[in-house]
């Protein structure tokens, strides 16, 4: 089989070398438009009326309850709202609804909602979702969203109505020309992410069940799909499983591309305009921990993959895992960056990942800024698997958080909680990143023990850049999984093994879907803190400048008797949270934790130094983002938490500070 590992079509780069940079520079004019602030998801904003030296004064300006958008409360709200002529746009509630909202007091102005029945019960993907996209052609304004049932919607922002000459009055059925024979009611693809609109084409995923143990190794296939933001028309489609005729398909061994499903595109797609190129982060196939069904690296599984925004033609690509068996997947927005590196600036592009590494692409080319080395991996002894000899490491940045999993990385805060954590860990198969699953046995080994795979690194929100300075921002935090197999259960599935572990039938080492997230030590994580973090990293140089934990130490650990006595340092909080960049701050908040205080924080940019905090009701949820009113900086952040339906919280500085 011919190892592929990168298409490169320089064809583009006479023409676009000679383009001007700066095409991401976050939000503009006090907005917020686009989900990530800007088709390059930078997640920045140069407003600073919010400081250093004002944040901790800053008060609730309004909130907004979902409680009722939908049959029964939402508690995971991990949207982030739209600005745009003082409007605020989110989807929001159980049946993902979408509402806009007066920016200044966050009086809802309309709603809208489709009630989908079976369809959306059946759906994988539910609840609000993570958001939606706004279109202008400086005379129409349009919302689009993707339903939990999977229907691609157009509203008219002004009035909330379908738009009537989009699709079938107002909806294109996704379902329906996919290239594959999906079941209207119950064929399990969906959608979390928001659309993408960029040059009047509008770009959407696909999302699947998530979980370790699937129902078939046939499962529906993951494509992408560009649409016309007028008519909803279907412009083209990628094929994430290449066809016998297309590029890719020699690297999916016996026949398994006419099978495999998944290989979805569940995160965000950022674009280029300029370039006219869409930046995709494209996931594994079926299965998340198995792939013996799926011999070959299967391209476009775990790839970084760019194409052209009219066409959909493949431009480049980069596997980062080869023949995935990690969940590792791409879980977030390519980041659109202009750096300078040895004094050449650069149109790039970061990819975070679970993994906790910073992937750094030429977006024109392809081409790694630093290069990747091919490195040998410790081979599978899984019956039927067969895995990569060797998978990709960047030279630069180094990884930002814990991989793999190794003694040295267990809780010690006492030598007789680390004798019991090693106690514990000896039953596991240990090894770095890319140590390969293994066959659970009651006798041990339970599982493969990792971090930076299915929780770990960077989740879905993404990270966040700063065009002036050339840093950025990444989330992560630290969530070992124990990656075990077991024969697969012909009721559950009709894949040779799933998900699953012995350690959870003798009740040695955690529960989880492959056999132990939030595995613990007399009720302490059994990896040393901290458990959530940021990490800046100078993108000119591929260097790490400062890491941070996030949030203040939950009070199951504060409060430990283990740790009675003990000054514990800050450890931070685990989950999936995103940052928010402005003018001089860092801008996140932390999750829900007992019956500690929920807080949202500022930091230095420069340095990380904590430099303001404000206590919010629950915990963040959704990527925060700003925007600008009647003179007026507004940060607006989802939130939620146990016992706490989700609500958009606005926060903005008293008048007399504004005055200052």
């Amino acid at each position: 089989m011919k190892r592929i590992l990168s298409g490169v079509v320089p064809a583009i780069c006479v023409l676009a070398c000679a383009l001007p940079l700066g095409a991401q520079s976050g939000a503009t004019k006090g907005e917020w438009r686009a989900y990530g602030g800007d088709l390059g998801n930078t997640h920045y904003s140069p407003l600073d009326q919010i400081s250093a030296a004002n944040f901790s004064k800053l008060q609730v300006a309004w909130r907004f309850k979902t409680d009722n958008l939908g049959p029964r409360p939402e508690f995971n709200f991990e949207g982030t709202p739209l600005m745009a002529n003082g409007v605020i746009y989110s989807t929001a509630g159980t049946r993902r609804a979408v509402v806009a909202l007066d920016a200044a007091t966050g009086e809802l102005l309309w709603v809208h909602g489709e009630h989908e029945g079976a369809r959306g019960t059946a759906a994988p993907r539910q609840l609000s979702g993570r958001g939606l996209a706004y279109w202008t052609d400086g005379r129409e304004e349009r919302i689009l969203y993707v339903t939990p049932g999977y229907r691609l919607v157009a509203l008219n922002a002004k009035t909330g109505n379908l738009v009537p000459g989009f699709g079938q009055a107002g909806l294109v059925d996704l379902k329906l020309e996919d290239d594959q024979e999906i079941d209207l009611v119950t064929g399990e693809v969906g959608l979390h992410a928001t659309p993408v609109v960029a040059n009047d084409v509008v770009i959407v995923g696909a999302a699947h069940r998530p979980g370790g143990v699937v129902k078939s190794k046939t499962n529906v296939k993951g494509f992408v799909r560009g649409f016309d933001v007028r008519t909803g028309k279907r412009l083209w489609i990628f094929h994430t499983i290449p066809r016998s005729d297309e590029f890719g398909y020699d690297t999916w061994e016996k026949d398994s591309a006419s099978y495999t499903g998944n290989t979805g595109v569940w995160g965000q797609v950022s674009v280029d305009e300029q370039l006219g190129m869409a930046f995709i982060p494209v996931e594994l196939p079926t299965g998340d921990y198995y792939g013996g069904h799926r011999p070959g690296n299967g391209l476009f599984g775990e790839t970084v993959l760019a194409v052209d925004l009219k066409t959909g033609q493949r431009k480049w690509h980069y596997q980062l895992v080869h023949h995935g068996i990690w969940d590792m997947d791409i879980p977030c927005a390519p980041m659109l960056v202009d750096i300078t590196v040895n004094g050449r600036t650069v149109k790039a592009v970061a990819q975070p990942t679970k993994q906790a590494f910073l992937y750094v692409f030429d977006r024109i080319t392809g081409k790694p800024i630093w290069p990747f080395e091919e490195r040998p991996v410790e081979q599978t002894t899984v019956p039927g698997e067969k895995t990569s000899p060797t998978q990709p490491f960047p030279t630069k940045p180094p990884a930002y958080d814990l991989q793999g999993f190794s003694v040295d990385d267990v809780l010690d805060f006492t030598p007789e909680l680390k004798a019991e954590a090693l106690k514990v860990v000896s039953k596991y198969h240990l090894g770095p990143v890319f140590t390969p699953a293994v066959v659970s046995k009651p006798e041990g080994p339970y599982a493969t023990l990792a971090m930076g795979t299915a929780g770990g690194g960077t989740n879905w929100a993404g990270g966040s850049y700063d065009p002036e300075t050339h840093i950025a921002y990444i989330p992560s935090q630290r969530s070992p999984t124990a990656i075990g197999l077991i024969p697969g259960d012909p009721k559950v599935t009709d894949m040779m093994f799933m998900a699953g572990s012995a350690a959870a039938r003798t009740g040695s080492g955690g529960t989880g879907e492959a056999g132990g997230p939030g595995l613990t030590i007399q009720g302490l994580p059994l990896v040393k803190p901290p458990y959530g973090s940021i990490s800046a990293i100078d993108l000119n140089k591929g260097e790490i400048l400062w890491h941070i934990a996030n949030g203040d130490t939950p009070d199951n650990i504060r409060d430990n008797p283990a740790l009675k006595g003990l000054s514990i340092p800050r450890t931070g909080r685990s989950g999936v949270f995103g940052v928010l960049v402005t003018k001089t701050l860092v801008i996140c908040g932390e999750r829900s934790a007992g019956r500690s205080a929920v807080m949202l924080r500022a930091y230095d940019k420069a340095t990380g130094q904590e430099v303001g905090a404000v206590p919010m009701p629950a915990g963040q949820t959704g990527t925060p983002m700003t925007y600008t009113h009647n003179g007026k900086q507004y940060v607006v952040v989802a939130i939620a938490g146990p016992g706490f339906p989700a609500e958009l919280i606005a926060f903005k500085l008293p008048d007399e500070e504004r005055k200052n």
